[in-house]
């Protein structure tokens, strides 16, 4: 199975030249599921909608609860923003987490979906946490919150949760740890989560906010690695083994950089999955 996460910068910048570039990337990629954040939804289009439909995946939607802090920052009120899951499976059933807010950037969420694998559910996640470098406390609430949304819907089937995402964070933060709960407590009791980029070849770019990229040069740095995908631990019911990880829409198409995020794409070997 493969897994993509990806952070596709909402409407800043070109975005209708991005948009087929990010299409460019994923139809490559060619990933079972995927979870993608600051989607934007207007005048009738929803981003993961389109992406959905030239790929030929299911799709669904949790819009932020808040999007006000977005909408001032584009100049725009009719443009919505929220967490989408492009899946090679149909959707079975889905649920939407308001997360715990930080100063003045409300609305940020986890989206869960059920996903109809053959013979058996994937339980999908995707998020994204607040982005003050300073909100690492705010950051320790939301992942305590969505540990446990994690644990509320992930049932007793025989595949385990992933959880994707936009962290905010880097990799040794205090949020990260507490939210694997391997480094430290977990937040539920007997729930550990790994990175999956821990199986990655040494050495491997792995900046997901880098600033070769043209929209991250000039903002802060450094470069760093604030995306995740989260699986169980082999041995635990989880995936077999990570086969691979790696970034990708680390470079323009056609010239356009697709996003100010790199994705990360995390092939899991189960025996489950055709």
């Amino acid at each position: 199975m493969r897994v993509v996460t990806w952070n596709l910068w909402w409407r800043y910048g070109p975005w209708e030249a991005r948009q087929k570039a990010i299409l460019a990337v994923l139809r490559e990629l060619r990933p079972d599921v995927v979870g993608l954040q600051e989607v934007w939804d207007a005048q009738g289009t929803n981003l993961a909608e389109w992406l959905a439909g030239e790929l030929g995946m299911h799709w669904t939607w949790g819009a932020s609860h808040d999007p006000g802090f977005w909408q001032r920052r584009l100049g725009d009120p009719t443009v919505g923003i929220g967490n989408a899951i492009l899946s090679r499976w149909p959707v079975a059933e889905r649920a939407v987490l308001p997360l715990p807010p930080g100063d003045g950037d409300g609305g940020r969420l986890a989206l869960y979906a059920a996903l109809d694998a053959p013979g058996h559910r994937v339980p999908f996640f995707t998020v994204h946490l607040s982005s003050a470098t300073d909100a690492s406390a705010v950051r320790c609430q939301q992942v305590t919150a969505l540990a446990e949304f994690v644990a509320e819907h992930t049932g007793d089937g025989p595949f385990p949760p992933v959880v994707t995402g936009d962290f905010n964070a880097w990799p040794d933060s205090d949020e990260i740890r507490l939210f694997g709960g391997y480094r430290t407590a977990p937040p539920v009791p007997g729930q550990v989560l790994i990175d999956a980029w821990d199986f990655a070849e040494p050495g491997a770019p792995s900046a997901t906010w880098d600033l070769a990229n043209p929209y991250v040069a000039g903002t802060f740095g450094p470069s760093v690695r604030i995306d995740y995908v989260f699986v169980v631990p082999t041995g635990k019911g989880g995936p077999g083994h990570v086969r691979g990880v790696r970034r990708a829409g680390d470079g323009p198409v056609d010239g356009v950089w697709p996003t100010d995020h790199a994705a990360v794409v995390v092939d899991l070997s189960d025996g489950l999955t055709s």
